[in-house]
Parts: C-alpha cells; sequence; structure tokens
C-alpha cells in the first residue's frame, strides 16, 4: 500500500503542520489559529521561518502599485501589517516564539488567543478571489471618529450607525446636551 504524500490533508495549499524543533508536538486536526505580533515590515521573514520549522503559516497580502523615482512594480503588502497566522499548539509557543522578526503571540490574560477558523477562512477566501479589497479599520458603533476626506472633513462626532457604504455620526455639543446627526460616506471616517 502506498504512503500518503504530503500534500494529503493539507488546506490552501499549505506546508504540513507536524511542528519541529524544540520539542514541537504533532498537531491534531483541531489545533486553532493564532495571531503573531511581527517587527515592523517582517511578516514574509517571519512566514518563512514559521514554515522553515514546518508550522503553518498564513500571511495574507494586497498587492499594490509602489512607485520609486525610475519606475512602478506591484508589490504584494501585507494585509494586516505588524501581523502573521499561525496554527501551532498553544501549550509549545517557543518555536514561534524563537522566529526571527516575532515580537510576541496575541494573548488574552497571558494566554494565547486563538482566531475563530471562519475568520481566517473568510480572508483566505477573499484573497484568493478576484474581488477588489481594501484594508480598513475596524469602527465600532459608539467610538469617536473623525471624518478625513470629503465636505466635512476635520469634524469628530461618535458613530451611532456603520453600513458597508453609509456611516451615521452624532455631532454633540455635550455641555448644553444636544446634538444633530450626519450621514458620511463610510469610508470617509477614522477612529478619533
Amino acid at each position: 500500500m502506498d504512503e500518503p504524500g504530503p500534500e494529503e490533508g493539507l488546506r490552501s495549499g499549505t506546508e504540513p503542520s507536524k511542528g519541529a524543533g524544540y520539542g514541537a508536538r504533532p498537531l491534531v486536526a483541531d489545533t486553532p489559529w493564532f495571531a503573531v505580533w511581527t517587527r515592523s515590515r517582517h511578516e514574509q521573514v517571519v512566514r518563512e521561518q514559521l514554515e522553515k520549522k514546518r508550522i503553518e503559516a498564513f500571511l495574507p497580502t494586497i498587492t499594490r502599485w509602489s512607485r520609486w523615482k525610475d519606475r512602478k512594480k506591484k508589490i504584494d503588502w501585507p494585509l494586516f501589517p505588524g501581523y502573521c497566522f499561525a496554527r501551532f499548539d498553544p501549550g509549545d509557543t517557543l518555536p514561534v516564539l524563537k522566529c526571527t522578526g516575532v515580537v510576541n503571540i496575541v494573548s488574552f490574560e497571558g494566554r494565547p488567543a486563538p482566531i475563530p477558523d471562519v475568520e481566517l477562512d473568510s480572508i483566505r477566501l477573499l484573497v484568493g478571489s478576484d474581488l477588489q479589497y481594501d484594508p480598513c479599520p475596524l469602527i465600532k458603533e459608539g467610538t469617536m471618529v473623525e471624518v478625513v476626506s470629503g465636505p466635512l472633513r476635520g469634524v469628530v462626532g461618535r458613530l451611532v450607525r456603520k453600513d458597508p457604504h453609509r456611516a451615521r455620526l452624532v455631532l454633540s455639543v455635550d455641555l448644553i446636551g444636544q446634538a444633530v446627526s450626519v450621514e458620511v460616506d463610510a469610508a470617509d471616517v477614522k477612529a478619533y
């Protein structure tokens, strides 16, 4: 009977996740994903280091034109600057932390915080599609925001509703307890 090839059981053509070195343990099917915080502009280096250690890694990118004095070139930039994603045993973080360019593993209450598979699967599907996409800040309702472009540029208010295309801001004069609301393009606001 033939031995199964290294491709079997892999998702999206990634390297096998068997762990390596430093006492890494073999992974089970339900091993979670984690966000790895990287040094500035070291995301690609971290992904390569993780893969060398046979740790499954995912670095979503966006293609942008970059301009120099003499030419323009398409370059893949990290979709989430400063972060790379890795699937590993949360009890065995040393191989990840020893990678060149790794600052830390995103944690909550001192333990690596897992990322739901559905979130990264959605990002992976989007990045693999032909759709146009752009990174945007995660702004929650109730957050103070500033309008950064358009006729209301410089206006600061509280975001009360946001859908994919429009955002409703409330501009208030707290001292007198009065406010006015206005609708703006959702892409024109950033957290204040």
